[in-house]
C-alpha cells in the first residue's frame, strides 16, 4: 500500500512529436445539450454493500425511450481519486454526450452506472483523499462492484446480464480501476476502457498474465491519454506490452490533451460509440492514432536526474533533454519552475503540479520552485549554494563524454580544513583534493592548484557542482594530468579593521578584493604548505578560477609572480576596465613581454561561445590584447555553452592537463 501511495507522486509526462490524426472528426457541441431531441434520465439508487457493510449510492443513466420491456447492455463508468458518483455527472455530462449520440444514431442504447469507487463507509471525497485507507478503498471497490453493485443493477433494471453486454471504463484513478477490474475479470467484462489511467494501474504483466486468453475473451480494450499528460507513461507501458504480445487494442493519444475532462469527455464520446457493436479491423485502424513505432519514440519514460535525492523519481530528464517536474502543493494557488525562464505548472486532480520544460542545454543548472511567488528549493532535489543562497540543481548529462563520471580508477579524497584568519578575524574553511595514494606515498610531495569559485557561490562549488574530484581522478588515472593537490577556498574576505574608504564595494569589491589577496598570500598558502605535503615553490603552484574567481586569480597571481607560475581564468580574466596602455595594467607586469613569457609557464583563458555578450567580449577582447602584445597564452572557447558549470568543467579538464609539465 505504501508503494501504491508513493506511485501517486508521478509527473505529467510531456510527449513530443506525437504522430496523431484528428480526433476522428470530433464535432463541435458534442457535449452541449441540444434542443428538440429526446433525453435520457438520471436517477440515484441505493444498494446494500456486503463488502463495505453499509448502504451505498450510485447514479444510473437510462437512455431516451427507456422501457422495462427491453433489455440493455450496461457501462460502469468510474470517477477519479478526488471525485465520487457525481463527478462524471457534474463535470463530464455523460447524459448530454449519450443523448446527442442517440439522436445521431451513433451509439447502442445502454444503461450507464456511475458508482462511488471509494468502497468504505465514509466514502465522501473529503479530507486527505490520499490517506492510505482511502486509497485502499479504491482497490476494495472491485469486490463491491462484482459482488454487490452488479447483482443489484441486474435485479433492479432490465439488463443483458452477460459479459458480452457489460463494459467498464473510467478516468484517472477510475481508469486504473477499469483496467485492473476489467482485465482481471474477463468472465464479467468484454469491453474495457482506461482514460488517462493513474498509477494504481497494475503492471502489464499483472493485467494480462495470459495474452492468449485475453485475446480470446476481450471484445475491445480502449487505452487513451492526452499527449501532455504525465500519466501517459502508464498507458504507454500497457500499450507496449499489448503490442509485444499481439493483443488487439486501441491506443488513442489526444494531441494537446492534459489530465482533464476535456480529454475524458472525448474518450467517452468515442468509446461509447464502439461498445456493444461488432468490432472490425477498420475500427482499430480508424481510432489508433499512434502506431507502436511512433509511440516508442514519443512517450519514453524519463530518467530521474542524478541530482535528485535518493529515491526521488522527479525531476525526470526526457530524451530530448526537456525536464519533467512534479511538485506536491495541494493548497498553492500558483506554482512555477524557474529554470532559465519561468514555467507555469499545471495543477491536476491529485493536488500535484507538473510541467515539462523546453529542452535544456547539457550541464548543471540551478533552479527554484516558485510557490505563490515565493522561491523555495525542490524537496526532491539536492541543494547547492548558488545564486547567493541554497538552491536546487539539476544535471543534464553531457552526451558522449565521461570525464566527470566515477570510473573504476584509483580515487582521491576531498578533505575539509578549517583555519583562523587573523586578517578577517574569523574562521575560514577550505576543501582540499588529495590524489589517490596520498596517504600511502608519504614521502611524495605534490604541486598545488588553488581553484576559486564564482560570485554567488562558495567553497563548496567546485567539490559539488564542479565535480573536481572526478575530473582529476580520471585525468590522473589516464596519465593526462600530474597528481596534484587542489585547494578550494572561500572567495570573499573582509578586513574588519580596515578603513571603509580603503575597501571596494559592489562588484568591484568582489572581483578585486585586496583583503582576499592578503588572505591568500599570508594565510591560505602558508596553511596549506604546513598541513599538506606540497612542493612549496612557484614552479609548482597554480591558480585558476571561474567568473569572479577568474578575475580574482589574475589580480592575485599577477601581483605575486614570485608565488605562481600558472594562471587560469574560466569565463573571467583581466581587470574589468581595460582602458589606456595595456602594458601598464597590474603595475606594469607586461611592460617586459619577453621576461613575462619566460617567467609564467602557462596563462590560460576560456569562455563559452554562448555566454552573455558582455562577458564573452570581456574575455575575448582580453585574449586579443594579449595576442597583440605578444603575451603567450592558451585560449579556449567551449562550444555551445554559456556562463555555466559545463564551460568551467571543460576548462578545468583542459587546464589541469597542462599544469606542472
Amino acid at each position: 500500500m505504501k508503494k501504491l501511495i508513493f506511485l501517486f507522486l508521478v509527473a505529467f509526462l510531456f510527449v513530443h512529436n506525437v504522430n496523431s490524426k484528428p480526433s476522428n472528426g470530433l464535432p463541435d457541441g458534442f457535449d452541449t445539450p441540444r434542443v428538440g431531441i429526446r433525453q435520457g434520465k438520471i436517477d440515484t439508487v441505493v444498494y446494500m454493500s456486503k463488502t463495505v457493510g453499509a448502504s451505498r449510492k450510485a447514479l444510473v443513466y437510462t437512455p431516451p425511450g427507456y422501457s422495462k420491456g427491453k433489455k440493455y447492455p450496461v457501462l460502469y463508468l468510474l470517477h477519479g481519486i478526488g471525485g465520487d458518483e457525481k463527478e462524471w455527472l457534474i463535470q463530464g455530462k455523460p447524459q448530454v454526450i449519450l443523448d446527442n449520440l442517440y439522436a445521431d444514431k451513433k451509439a447502442e442504447p445502454m444503461i450507464i452506472v456511475l458508482p462511488n469507487g471509494r468502497a468504505m463507509k465514509d466514502d465522501r471525497a473529503v479530507g486527505n483523499i490520499y490517506d492510505e485507507t482511502r486509497v485502499q478503498a479504491f482497490a476494495t471497490f472491485e469486490k463491491d462492484l462484482i459482488n454487490d453493485l452488479i447483482p443489484f443493477i441486474e435485479k433492479k433494471y432490465p439488463v443483458l446480464a452477460d459479459r458480452e453486454h457489460r463494459a467498464v471504463a473510467g478516468l484517472s484513478m477510475g481508469g486504473g480501476q477499469s483496467l485492473n477490474f476489467g482485465l482481471g475479470n474477463l468472465d464479467k467484462f468484454a469491453w474495457v476502457g482506461g482514460f488517462s489511467s493513474a498509477p494504481n494501474t497494475k503492471t502489464p504483466q499483472e493485467l494480462v498474465p495470459n495474452p492468449a486468453e485475453t485475446k480470446k475473451k476481450l471484445n475491445l480494450l480502449w487505452i487513451s491519454c492526452g499527449d501532455k499528460d504525465g500519466l501517459i507513461t502508464y498507458s504507454k507501458r500497457t500499450h507496449d506490452f499489448l503490442v509485444s504480445n499481439q493483443v488487439p487494442h486501441i491506443y488513442h493519444v489526444i494531441p494537446g490533451g492534459y489530465h482533464d475532462f476535456k480529454v475524458w469527455k472525448q474518450n467517452l464520446y468515442m468509446f461509447s460509440q464502439l461498445i456493444f457493436k461488432p468490432v472490425t479491423s477498420s475500427v482499430f485502424k480508424e481510432y489508433n492514432t499512434v502506431e507502436a513505432s511512433a509511440v516508442e519514440t514519443a512517450a519514453v519514460t524519463g530518467v530521474p536526474a542524478s541530482t535528485n535525492i535518493s529515491g526521488a523519481q522527479y525531476p525526470q530528464i526526457l530524451p530530448d533533454n526537456s525536464v519533467l517536474f512534479r511538485i506536491k502543493a495541494p493548497d498553492a494557488k500558483k506554482v512555477q519552475i524557474d529554470l532559465g525562464k519561468k514555467y507555469d505548472m499545471l495543477k491536476e486532480e491529485d493536488g500535484s503540479w507538473a510541467v515539462t520544460t523546453d529542452p535544456i542545454i547539457e550541464g548543471f543548472h540551478y533552479y527554484s520552485v516558485l510557490i505563490d511567488r515565493v522561491a523555495v528549493c525542490d524537496p526532491a532535489s539536492l541543494t547547492y549554494y548558488g545564486m547567493g543562497r541554497m538552491a536546487s540543481g539539476i544535471e543534464i548529462p553531457e552526451k558522449g563524454v565521461d570525464y566527470t563520471l566515477a570510473k573504476d580508477v584509483p580515487h582521491g579524497q576531498i578533505r575539509q580544513i578549517r583555519y583562523y584568519s587573523d586578517i578577517t578575524k574569523s574562521w575560514r574553511r577550505a576543501f582540499v583534493y588529495t590524489p589517490a595514494g596520498y596517504d600511502k606515498n608519504v614521502t611524495q610531495s605534490y604541486p598545488v592548484l588553488y581553484l576559486q569559485h564564482g560570485g554567488g557561490e562558495d567553497e563548496t562549488g567546485w567539490p559539488n557542482q564542479g565535480k573536481v574530484d572526478m575530473i582529476l581522478d580520471n585525468l590522473i588515472a589516464e596519465g593526462k594530468a600530474k597528481p596534484m593537490l587542489v585547494v578550494m577556498d572561500r572567495g570573499y574576505a573582509v578586513d574588519p579593521d580596515a578603513p571603509k574608504s580603503n575597501q571596494q564595494s559592489g562588484l568591484r569589491g568582489m572581483f578585486q578584493n585586496n583583503t582576499l589577496a592578503d588572505v591568500f598570500i599570508k594565510e591560505i598558502i602558508p596553511t596549506i604548505d604546513k598541513e599538506f605535503r606540497t612542493i612549496a615553490d612557484r614552479d609548482h603552484r597554480a591558480m585558476a578560477g571561474l567568473s569572479m574567481g577568474g578575475f580574482q586569480t589574475f589580480q592575485i597571481t599577477l601581483s605575486n609572480l614570485d608565488k605562481f607560475a600558472y594562471i587560469g581564468g574560466f569565463s573571467g580574466a583581466g581587470q574589468m576596465q581595460q582602458e589606456g596602455d595595456f602594458s601598464k595594467l597590474y603595475n606594469g607586469v607586461w611592460s617586459d613581454v619577453n621576461a613575462f613569457n619566460q617567467k609564467v609557464k602557462l596563462m590560460y583563458l576560456s569562455i563559452g561561445t554562448a555566454e552573455p555578450e558582455r562577458m564573452y567580449q570581456t574575455v575575448n577582447n582580453f585574449h586579443k590584447e594579449l595576442e597583440k602584445a605578444g603575451i603567450k597564452h592558451v585560449y579556449y572557447e567551449s562550444p555551445g555553452t554559456s556562463h555555466e558549470w559545463l564551460t568551467w568543467r571543460r576548462s578545468l579538464k583542459q587546464y589541469a592537463s597542462l599544469l606542472f609539465k
